[in-house]
């Protein structure tokens, strides 16, 4: 399997993993949220591992503008899923599935990184 980076090109982290993969020689397949939109299936996956919580970015400005009632909301798989459907962009960036199975991890780290090369 090849590996896949997900996110936003505008996004810093997401350009900052691109070049560390590109420097490093990784050749992977770049999935747009905002042209391409979530994979659901793969979702389901990024839900079990590396879980819910991992996913959820809590510190950007799209989950500071979701209402009260939203953001309370999510407590568990279920319901961040439909909030990350909803909003893409309250997803992690990025997240990266490394080919083998349940092989994914979230956010850029380039010393963890290593272990995936």
């Amino acid at each position: 399997m090849t590996t896949t980076l997900y996110g936003i090109p505008n996004c810093d982290t997401v350009k900052r993993a691109r070049t560390w993969l590109d420097a490093h020689g990784v050749a992977y397949t770049f999935h747009d949220f905002k042209k391409a939109g979530v994979p659901e299936a793969e979702l389901d996956r990024w839900l079990q591992a590396p879980g819910w919580e991992a996913l959820v970015n809590r510190r950007g400005t799209t989950w500071r503008r979701l209402d009260d009632a939203t953001r309370a909301s999510v407590v568990d798989a279920a319901s961040a899923r439909a909030v990350l459907l909803e909003n893409p962009s309250l997803i992690k960036r990025p997240v990266v599935n490394w080919g083998a199975a349940r092989d994914v991890t979230t956010g850029f780290d380039a010393d963890a990184w290593k272990n995936h090369v």
